[in-house]
């Protein structure tokens, strides 16, 4: 039987109150494409606005592998025994064929998952580009209305579109393999101008001695590459999420890097960034609801893909095609 849904009040005062039934609901609400689901959304994230912008938000990836749940596992226990209340926001693949998702991040995070300061929502990412779901930005703005001082977002990692969670972050962390050389040569260099922290993970046991060698190449390959921001030098450093070693450090590092924004004002203008993107986001999305909604673009739109994928036309034709149909261009 469906749940009946909550209204509007009821919502905000869950939310404000860190009730974990209700802040799950309202980022159910936000993440429906039912289009009454999406109007009550918005005017809940209207309302409890004003209650975000606190947390540290911080974006991590790192390629399949590199051990991304269980370095936020031990991070966001330590922060967690500090006192702080942790929000993970962990993407999941979704299957290119049924369009299903693992999420298995609860399991792979033991001890966040059963912890009471720390909160952990798995969210399929939808195929979307850099594993964002489609609502992260909105569901962590709900995680600081709740309460959250620190908001994760683990990406899948799948090595595109990483700029998309920088432009949602305070700070931006790369995970890497212990590795040197040729390891190094095979990493985006978008991916490490990026980055505002370059970690080393697994930095223990057999891989400790490659760990170091990695650290070394990429403080080298740091020296070339342009600063993100005017007042940040992009940091490298080795860790290990399996023993904890070089987390306290890290963690040091994010606040440095808060602080220095705080100092310059960076912080408010990079609020205000987000925000920006975050508007032509949406209106990205509702633009291409709209063309697809369209009745003769829905019409065309199954028999064009059929002739581009046939090679019958050209995709600039086809798109001049739908375009046109939408109103956009000229039928001349």
């Amino acid at each position: 039987m469906k749940k009946q849904r909550l209204s509007l009040d009821a919502f905000e005062a869950g939310v404000c109150v860190g009730d974990r039934a209700v802040l799950a609901r309202a980022i159910t609400l936000i993440e429906s494409r039912d289009q009454a689901d999406g109007a009550l959304a918005q005017q809940l994230l209207t309302r409890l606005l004003p209650r975000t912008g606190h947390a540290r938000r911080v974006g991590i990836t790192g390629v399949p592998g590199v051990g991304k749940s269980t370095f936020i596992d031990e991070l966001g226990t330590r922060l967690t025994a500090r006192g702080l209340k942790v929000a993970v926001l962990a993407i999941d693949p979704s299957s290119s064929v049924s369009g299903g998702s693992i999420l298995g991040d609860k399991t792979r995070m033991a001890r966040l998952s059963v912890n009471p300061r720390a909160y952990i929502r798995p969210s399929p990412s939808g195929l979307t580009p850099g594993g964002v779901a489609r609502r992260t930005r909105e569901t962590m703005l709900l995680c600081e209305a709740a309460g959250f001082d620190v908001v994760l977002i683990e990406t899948v990692g799948v090595g595109q579109g990483e700029t998309t969670v920088a432009e949602m972050v305070d700070f931006f962390l790369v995970l890497m393999l212990p590795g040197s050389g040729d390891e190094l040569q095979g990493i985006k260099k978008g991916i490490l101008e990026l980055a505002d922290l370059i970690a080393v993970n697994k930095a223990d046991g057999d891989g400790a001695d490659r760990a170091r060698l990695a650290l070394g190449d990429l403080k080298a390959a740091l020296r070339y590459l342009p600063h993100r921001r005017a007042d940040w030098t992009t940091r490298a450093l080795a860790v290990s999420g399996q023993t904890g070693a070089g987390l306290d450090e890290l963690w040091a590092i994010v606040e440095e890097h808060r602080a220095a924004l705080e100092r310059s004002g960076g912080l408010q203008a990079l609020r205000a960034d987000q925000g920006r993107a975050w508007m032509w986001a949406l209106i990205t999305e509702r633009l291409e609801t709209a063309f697809r909604a369209h009745p003769e673009v829905a019409a065309r739109l199954g028999p064009l893909e059929d002739q581009v994928l046939r090679g019958q036309l050209a995709p600039t034709a086809a798109s001049e095609a739908l375009l046109a149909a939408f109103g956009v261009v000229s039928r001349d």
